[in-house]
Order: structure tokens, then C-alpha cells, then sequence
């Protein structure tokens, strides 16, 4: 009598096949995530261009450099036998140098968007030692010390404000926009100086400065002090040079700096443009409390993980309890996620990222969890299923708010996420479970 050879089913109906079109699945929704953070990209831009417009009209970033006293001087040049003369700068850096600052924060908007700008009064005084010209190799006769100048460098010279003016000494001087030697700043003000035989020179004066995001300042004098205070309560202190005191509440900061010319890489006198002042800046950087774009982001690149842990839990329900699942509808639910993200980006825009966080963490995972109940017809998958993606969610936002943690929390959770999964499959026999009408496995949640 002939043994029934038992039918195997066809391969498209095996774990096997399943496995390998869930794996596709997951590469196809690379794509929509890629949009995504394409357009979240997008959406910041358009942020950044309308805080641009912003600063081009109230006034950009400001970086100060000065003062500094410049002096013209002869130099002679032989070229083809013959003997050129060509007029140069000698730069000398004040000995004391004392800023103070008071900074008025204003949000201004451009419909959803916002931007941080600012209305400062700068208080400057030092004083400059006689400039030793022979120190530089520069002869007397060729020196030009009627046509000595001091000169500020202002990047925008539309935030000035007010007019100008120059205490020297004991007298009052008249302040020109531009700059006549471009070797410390391409833009700022400058004032004509009298220069006497010997005794220094006293100088003070005031600014009415408008900017936006950010006010620096390039630390010119041997001693250069500079004493900050705001009603910005967000401050980011930033440059080459941190404050030596600090003090940050809801209600504003305070801060000073104290920096010697020891601590920079340029003297205190030179000639043309041999040294870069820029590198030795510092300040402070007026920033919004929350950036809901670089959060929406990182939510984002956490989307692939979200789908395929997903994935696994519909697949388990499968594996476990015998309910077949179309690949239509894993495509459905992957689906769902991504535009969770569009839900979260756009929200974000309207009502902060914290509230658009929860509002679309709810919306989607109701969404699955009452689509899986209509798929899976029972009551207790239905619940495991939603408090899985509610954990999800909620681990999600623990790793967007630490983010110095971040990476320690995320691999911690991966490792979880992976312990949990093999204690489920830990009693299928991946070899008998060859199809998933395979009536012989009765294993449950």
C-alpha cells in the first residue's frame, strides 16, 4: 500500500517568502522617508531665508572689530629699474579696551516663521600708548601722522542708529562712514585723529546697534573686558572665548569676558594685512528655545527602525496565532508612519514640537491599532499591539529630549527590542514552520 507523501505548500505561502517580502517592503518605505527629511530639509530653509529677509532690513549678525588705530605710511618699491612709491598701514591696538552691552531681544515674524533680532548700546573706552612706528621698521620721514585715523569694522552698517561720535582725549571727533584701508575691515566707521609727541590717548565712545541672531566681538585691546546683559533668556555663548561669569534665568543673562593678548594670535601692531582677527571672536548668540526642525529630523531618522519593529510584531502575529496578514496591509501601516512624520512637521510649525509630538503620536497610533483590530478580530492582540507602538512613541521622544544620552539609549533599547523577540520565537521551530496554514503549531501570546 502506497505512504501519501504530505503536500508542501508552494513557496509563496512560506515563512520564508513572507520573511523576504516584508524585508522589500521595509527598503520601499526608504523612499517616503527620504521625501520626508527632504521636505523637513525644505521647510527649514525656507525658515533660514525668512530670517535672512529679516536681518537684511533690521540688521545681520554683527561682528565688531575695533578700535584700532591705523596710520599711513610711505614705502618705496623698485620695479624695472625704476623707484615706485606706494602709500601703506601701520595698525595699533589699544592697551585697555572696556565694552559694556545691553541687549533688547524682539521676535519678529514672516507668517509662521520667527526670528530673534536685537536693539544693543555699546559702551566703549580704553586708551592707546604713543604708536612706536620704528618697531615696525618704518622710518619717521615716511610716516604720515597727520592723516592718523582710528577705525571701527561693522559688518552692517544699516543696524547703526544713531549718529557717531568720537571722545579723543579732550576733543570731539567727527566719525565717516567707510573705511579708508581695508586690511582690518571691509566696512565701519572711522574718525581723523590728532596724534601729539608723547602721552597716550584716551578715547570713548557709544553705539546704537541693530543685529539679529548673533552680536561678537573681536578682542583688540592687550586687556580687553567686555560686560554683557540681556532680557534673552536662551543665550548661547560662542566663539573662541567662553565668559569667565556667567548668569542665565527665564528673566535674561549677564556675562563678562576678560581676554589679554596673550590668549589671541595677533600682536599689538603690524603692518598691511598680515594677521586675521576674525578666528579670535566671541559672544553671543540669541537663540530660540526650541528648534522644532532639527527635532523633527532626528524623529525622522528613526523612521526606518519604527517600521520594521512594526513589521515584526504584525509578522509574529502571523507566526504565533495563525493570522494572515496581506501584504497590502503591511504596506498600509508603513505607510501610516511616514506620514507621521508630515503630521509631526507641519503641526510642529503651528503649535510647538512637544504638543504636535503627542497630538500625532496619538492620531497614529490609534489609526494602526484600530486598523490591526479590524485585521487580527482580537481584542488582546489589538491591546498588546497598542501599548507596543505607545512604548515605541514614548522611547522615541525620551531619545529626541536626551540627546547627550542619545546613542546610550537607543542601542540600550535596540538590545530590549531584540530580547523581546527572541523570547517570543523562542518555541517556533523555524524548520517544521514551513507554511504560515501549518495546523500542527497552536502557540499563542
Amino acid at each position: 500500500m502506497d505512504v501519501p507523501v504530505p503536500k508542501r505548500n508552494p513557496f509563496w505561502h512560506s515563512l520564508s517568502f513572507k520573511l523576504i517580502l516584508i524585508g522589500l517592503l521595509i527598503l520601499v518605505m526608504l523612499i517616503p522617508g527620504a521625501m520626508i527629511r527632504e521636505l523637513i530639509r525644505e521647510r527649514e530653509q525656507t525658515r533660514m531665508d525668512v530670517i535672512a529677509e529679516i536681518g537684511s532690513k533690521w540688521g545681520s549678525g554683527q561682528t565688531l572689530k575695533g578700535p584700532v588705530l591705523s596710520i599711513p605710511y610711505y614705502t618705496y618699491i623698485e620695479q624695472d629699474e625704476k623707484t615706485y612709491r606706494e602709500i601703506r598701514f601701520a595698525h595699533f591696538l589699544p592697551e585697555d579696551l572696556i565694552i559694556d552691552v545691553r541687549i533688547d531681544p524682539e521676535i519678529r515674524y514672516r507668517g509662521i516663521y520667527k526670528s530673534v533680532v536685537y536693539r544693543s548700546v555699546l559702551k566703549f573706552k580704553g586708551n592707546f600708548i604713543p604708536p612706536e612706528t620704528g618697531k615696525l621698521k618704518i622710518e619717521d620721514e615716511n610716516v604720515l601722522f597727520k592723516d592718523a585715523f582710528i577705525q571701527v569694522g561693522i559688518p552692517d552698517m544699516r543696524g547703526i542708529q544713531e549718529n557717531l561720535s568720537i571722545k579723543w582725549n579732550q576733543e570731539t571727533l567727527e566719525v565717516e562712514p567707510g573705511i579708508p584701508s581695508s586690511d582690518i575691515a571691509t566696512s565701519g566707521f572711522y574718525a581723523r585723529v590728532p596724534l601729539a609727541e608723547a602721552g597716550g590717548y584716551d578715547f570713548r565712545f557709544d553705539i546704537v546697534l541693530n543685529g539679529s541672531a548673533y552680536l561678537y566681538f573681536v578682542p583688540v585691546g592687550k586687556i580687553t573686558k567686555v560686560r554683557m546683559e540681556s532680557g534673552w533668556g536662551h543665550p548661547k555663548f560662542d566663539g573662541a572665548f567662553l565668559p569667565d561669569e556667567r548668569e542665565i534665568s527665564p528673566q535674561g543673562f549677564t556675562a563678562s569676558w576678560k581676554v589679554l593678548h596673550l590668549n589671541r594670535n595677533f600682536p599689538q601692531s603690524w603692518k598691511g594685512d598680515a594677521y586675521y582677527m576674525e578666528d579670535s571672536a566671541f559672544g553671543v548668540n540669541l537663540i530660540l528655545p526650541l528648534d522644532q526642525y532639527q527635532k523633527t529630523m532626528r524623529s525622522a531618522k528613526y523612521a526606518i527602525m519604527f517600521i520594521a519593529l512594526t513589521f515584526m510584531i504584525f509578522f509574529f502575529v502571523e507566526v504565533l496565532n495563525k493570522k494572515r496578514i496581506h501584504p497590502i496591509q503591511y504596506l498600509l501601516v508603513g505607510l501610516s508612519i511616514s506620514i507621521y512624520y508630515v503630521l509631526l512637521l507641519s503641526l510642529g510649525e503651528q503649535i510647538g514640537f512637544n504638543l504636535a509630538y503627542l497630538v500625532s503620536s496619538l492620531a497614529v497610533v490609534g489609526l494602526i491599532t484600530a486598523y490591526a483590530g479590524s485585521i487580527f478580530r482580537n481584542s488582546k492582540l489589538t491591546l498588546i499591539l497598542g501599548i507596543c507602538l505607545v512604548i515605541l512613541y514614548a522611547f522615541l521622544f525620551s531619545l529626541i529630549q536626551l540627546k547627550d544620552y542619545a546613542l546610550l539609549m537607543g542601542s540600550l533599547g535596540l538590545f530590549v527590542a531584540m530580547a523581546l523577540i527572541m523570547y517570543a520565537s523562542r518555541n517556533v521551530n523555524w524548520y517544521d514552520a514551513t507554511s504560515l496554514s501549518d495546523k500542527d503549531r497552536q502557540i499563542g501570546f
